[in-house]
């Protein structure tokens, strides 16, 4: 629904005391933010936040329960998110998104997978396929310029080369810029990326900052990312605004954000209180990072006695004599290397069931202890590795019958 109005403000999307509420469960709470124009606006927080329902609900996925969230055009024009249906969304509002899992079609080429994302002009240029079937000379030059855009996009994210190529041959991190490519052919005036950085190497994570900061310089596209990556959050972000169990926490700078005791009790489980008497210190002359590495170290106790705690419920879980001899390939379960495997095995962690017990307090020391920022539960560690030990499981039983 459009209206247009005489703005008063700089937001490109305001975010107006949202809430989604699943039966009994409040995955957001009286959610109120803005992103301004042609920022970089990240949105933050532990897993479990409600980060992506707040994605789902801006991009019509999801009707909130209740709230407004408001979309300005650079038209002038103003469309009310939460009374579209979603194509809406991105047709007439403008409103492109990515997502968490990668969503390309796998078997179409890489321009047809960006001119798949310009249907909509096509078709009415087209006239509903009777154009394009005559050849009529105004869809043909439609055509011309939607495979030009692709063309432009596939040149900008270094993947002209491999146009002709099936979508789904690319390397993971290939096929991240690809799908940000596929979003901006539908021009949108905000891009909303569900953890794009998610699954990259460092390389990788700094190509993706680059290619962010050029297209909100050169297309003066607005950005809304969800991330846990903080080298990209704090990399390129204007605004950052921090979710916890679906409540805002914290909204602001990086820099103020970064130094919020409630953000780092959030992502580090220390207590607020500790937080907040390390960053009131008198010593105003260190920096940011040096700060938060302090309250690290305040933390450590706490972190101690998670560990601890982890390898007592371990212990429990499988009998003594066992945990000490058996010795499962951690490495089988996607995300442990050799490296983290040691580890692992240094604190006692050493087979399928010790992982496939660990609750979340489990995981979230593992995580401080591996220095992990939520890939833990992103790659389901805990899922693979009830797998695994069922698996293990059989087998002994199968060989002890032999």
């Amino acid at each position: 629904m459009a209206m247009s109005e005489t703005k008063t403000s700089n937001a490109i999307l305001s975010v107006e005391h949202v809430s989604m509420i699943f039966g009994g469960l409040v995955a957001v709470n009286d959610l109120s933010f803005e992103a301004k124009r042609g920022e970089i606006t990240a949105l933050i927080g532990p897993n479990g936040a409600g980060k992506t329902t707040v994605f789902n609900c801006i991009t019509g996925f999801y009707k909130p329960t209740q709230g407004m969230m408001k979309m300005n055009r650079a038209n002038g024009e103003s469309f009310m998110l939460e009374r579209m249906p979603d194509f809406k969304v991105n047709r007439d509002a403008k409103v492109a998104r990515t997502f968490q899992n990668i969503r390309l079609f796998s078997g179409l080429t890489l321009l047809e997978n960006l001119l798949v994302a310009q249907h909509t002009p096509l078709m009415i240029a087209s006239g509903y396929t009777v154009g394009g079937l005559l050849g009529l000379s105004g869809y043909n030059a439609k055509s011309k310029a939607a495979t030009q855009k692709a063309s432009d996009w596939l040149k900008r994210i270094g993947l002209y080369d491999r146009a002709d190529d099936p979508a789904g041959d690319l390397p993971y991190g290939a096929q991240r810029r690809l799908e940000i490519a596929r979003a901006m052919c539908t021009d949108p005036e905000l891009l909303c990326l569900d953890e794009p950085a998610a699954g990259l190497n460092p390389r990788e994570s700094l190509e993706l900052n680059t290619l962010l900061k050029d297209i909100r310089k050169d297309t003066g596209t607005s950005i809304l990312l969800i991330e846990h990556d903080m080298s990209v959050v704090m990399g390129i972000s204007d605004h950052v605004v921090v979710l916890e169990y679906g409540t805002k926490i914290s909204d602001g700078t990086p820099t103020s954000v970064k130094n919020d005791p409630k953000v780092i009790a959030a992502y580090l489980g220390v207590d607020e209180d500790e937080a907040s008497k390390l960053l009131a210190a008198p010593d105003d002359s260190k920096p940011v990072a040096t700060k938060i590495a302090n309250v690290a170290t305040v933390a450590a106790p706490v972190i101690a006695k998670q560990v601890s705690k982890t390898v007592a419920i371990n212990k429990a879980v499988v009998p003594p004599k066992t945990f000490i001899k058996a010795k499962d390939d951690l490495k089988r379960i996607k995300g442990i290397g050799p490296v983290n495997e040691g580890k692992l095995n240094r604190n006692g962690v050493r087979t399928f069931a010790q992982i496939a017990a660990w609750k979340k307090a489990d995981i979230v020391a593992a995580e401080v202890y591996l220095e992990f920022d939520g890939r833990i539960a992103r790659e389901d560690w805990v899922s693979q590795a009830k797998v695994l030990a069922r698996e293990s499981a059989k087998a002994a039983v199968s060989k002890g019958r032999k």
